[in-house]
């Protein structure tokens, strides 16, 4: 695979990241939807629409800092070209896929970095990685679950406190209602900062070939064909994922799935702010388990969450190698 490309081929790298995108979104759909189908406040094929037009209006709402930090944060931009592009989405798109059969809630996020490490450091070692970049990434899977954890409890014991008095069929009436905002907000941060990821790989190979005047820019088309790609992934759905983040961490009422929402879309709001690409996943896990803690530990079943971290921690590494692999695959196809 040349350093510069045909259109035909160029277009074709780029068809492929949108269908990145659109599995980001099948896959990560659940966690936009879980607690508010796992509370019964809306069936699965209404949330999936719900979340589905929250994910593609985020664009609205958020800068694209995101994709700047993906497009040339992570690995130098002069690292990459098309082959590396290739090699990290196989990756991604591979990993995405064993943990989607396998209903395992991991990050489609962290299998994207994992993807571009894997590649750019089969090209050029590990002197092209950008540590500063990498290194918030990494921080962030520590930092991003712990933050939903923490917001979330704290939102659990604050509401407790104030419908103290209320009754149980009152709390119950008012939260199915707000938790069709926190779910808007949730879906909202999932689009800003998933959809991002992949606009920065396009962009960044757009860059690689001379397509972007003005220097490493995101042009509107790519900007609205990510957000397409990801609402459409997020209408088809991951059941087996929906059950796993819905059910079987902890039982949530429309309370705690609206503490666990709102915790959550706090912390997405924040790290897409700052630039960091966080992992939804991550950071929704986290919230739910924050919401169970706060009725009793026993109420989250840690042998499920346990089984979810060890997804997280293989994540970057299993991507990365598959990425590597085709990336050099792909040269002995050259």
């Amino acid at each position: 695979m040349d350093a510069h490309l045909a259109l035909p081929l160029l277009y074709g790298l780029v068809a492929v990241a949108l269908l990145f995108d659109f599995l980001n979104g099948l896959h990560d759909a659940a966690n936009s939807i879980a607690t508010i189908v796992s509370t019964r406040v809306l069936r699965p094929q209404y949330a999936v629409l719900w979340a589905a037009g929250f994910n593609f209006i985020a664009f609205l709402f958020f800068g694209l800092h995101v994709a700047q930090t993906i497009g040339t944060g992570i690995v130098e931009a002069s690292v990459i070209d098309p082959r590396v592009i290739f090699g990290a989405l196989v990756g991604a798109i591979a990993w995405n896929l064993v943990t989607w059969r396998f209903g395992i809630p991991s990050s489609s996020s962290h299998a994207l970095v994992g993807g571009i490490v894997g590649a750019g450091t089969a090209k050029a070692g590990i002197g092209a990685i950008v540590w500063s970049g990498l290194g918030k990434t990494l921080l962030a899977i520590v930092l991003s679950p712990a933050l939903g954890l923490l917001l979330a409890l704290l939102l659990v014991l604050v509401v407790s406190w104030v419908f103290s008095r209320s009754t149980p069929f009152a709390v119950d009436s008012t939260f199915r209602i707000l938790q069709f905002g926190s779910a808007s907000l949730y879906s909202l941060g999932h689009g800003g900062n998933d959809a991002q990821k992949t606009m920065g790989i396009i962009a960044v190979l757009l860059y690689s070939q001379g397509m972007l005047e003005g220097g490493f820019h995101v042009p509107l088309w790519v900007v609205l064909a990510c957000q397409a790609a990801m609402a459409f992934g997020t209408l088809f759905g991951g059941w087996r994922i929906v059950h796993t983040m819905g059910s079987r961490i902890t039982r949530l009422t429309p309370m705690q799935g609206f503490c666990a929402e709102t915790g959550g879309a706090i912390t997405l709001f924040l790290a897409t702010e700052l630039g960091v690409p966080v992992s939804t996943t991550h950071t929704i896990t986290g919230a739910i388990i924050g919401v169970g803690t706060a009725r009793r530990a026993s109420a989250v079943r840690w042998g499920v969450a346990g089984n979810i971290v060890v997804a997280w921690v293989v994540t970057m590494p299993a991507a990365a190698a598959i990425a590597a692999a085709a990336y050099l695959l792909a040269g002995l196809g050259g």
